[in-house]
């Protein structure tokens, strides 16, 4: 009778302890979650924008150096994704701040990010940092059972700015949270060690925030492109079948004239134009070139400034 009723129980203990032998993988559970920032919708209008990305700085006390260049990754990994961007290669970005002593102390300032961007035909420059990093463990013990959860936090600030003007079009800030949780059952099981990749994963979370929000002040103003080169009659523009331009397109032309400051801050407000004529894409070159042909006014000059027309 005695064996009987003990039967089951040593049955269940067996069975218990077989769950957790040695090999048994126990399932960890991942989370992420983002902090919303407010959207601003606006469509998404015209050719893509051509943007540069400055690496991002780490601020955050007691974190690791690389964290600023992961960020850096990711938010070029995003725009690219978006299909709305071309995002000028880092390479060609630091090489230009580099011979134009641009930058020097670390600090990327929207005077500096404008001048740059000019060089390299930008419509806007990409600047941030990340501000605040942690990473932290809580965890419950039982008579059986231990349960543990990594969680990593961040926030990272954006800035975009005008490579025209020099004005910040956006400032922004994103939160990004990561949890992992692990645990062990009669001291087996697996409750694993900090998990880097959750450095990445949180600074994503973050990041994805701004994209919408990025894509709407960048799509208030008006795409353009500039002449490269004029030969014979034919117009060379820096954008063409990467930005998205199609053979017929039509442009309006302007040239541009002196820059208008606000009298107060000094901030450059943008400069006087006057419309010179038309052009038509007829064909490209390159990987990212058009030529176009006048349909009316004049032929214009080396870095005049096109616009879709209405």
């Amino acid at each position: 009778m005695k064996f009987s009723k003990l039967f089951p129980t040593c049955l269940t203990g067996f069975f218990l302890i077989g769950a957790c032998a040695p090999g048994t993988r126990i399932k960890q559970k991942q989370t992420t979650s983002v902090n919303p920032t407010e959207k601003v919708e606006s469509a998404f209008t015209g050719p893509k924008r051509r943007v540069g990305v400055v690496d991002f700085q780490n601020k955050a006390p007691y974190a690791q150096a690389r964290l600023g260049e992961t960020a850096t990754d990711i938010m070029i990994t995003e725009l690219v994704k978006t299909g709305k961007y071309i995002v000028v290669e880092r390479d060609k970005l630091d090489k230009i701040l580099a011979e134009q002593k641009l930058g020097q102390t670390g600090v990327i300032d929207p005077a500096t990010a404008a001048q740059a961007g000019k060089i390299l035909g930008l419509q806007a420059i990409i600047t941030g940092s990340v501000s605040q990093f942690g990473v932290k463990s809580e965890g419950k013990d039982f008579i059986v059972s231990q349960s543990k959860q990594q969680i990593v936090e961040c926030t990272v600030d954006l800035r975009v700015v005008d490579s025209e003007t020099g004005q910040v079009l956006l400032a922004d800030s994103g939160k990004g949270v990561v949890r992992k949780a692990s645990g062990k059952f009669l001291g087996m099981g697996n409750q694993s060690k900090y998990d880097e990749t959750l450095e990445g994963e949180a600074l994503r979370a973050a990041i994805v925030q701004f994209m919408t929000n990025l894509s709407s002040q960048l799509n208030k103003k008006p795409w353009s492109c500039r002449v490269a080169a004029v030969e014979e009659g034919q117009v060379y523009l820096n954008a063409g079948i990467e930005s998205g331009l199609q053979v017929g397109q039509k442009l309006d032309v302007f040239s541009q004239g002196k820059e208008i400051k606000d009298p107060n801050t000094g901030i450059v407000l943008g400069r006087t134009e006057s419309k010179i004529g038309s052009l038509k894409v007829v064909s490209f070159f390159g990987d990212d070139g058009s030529i176009g042909s006048v349909t009316s006014g004049e032929v214009p000059k080396v870095s005049a400034l096109c616009r879709l027309a209405d």
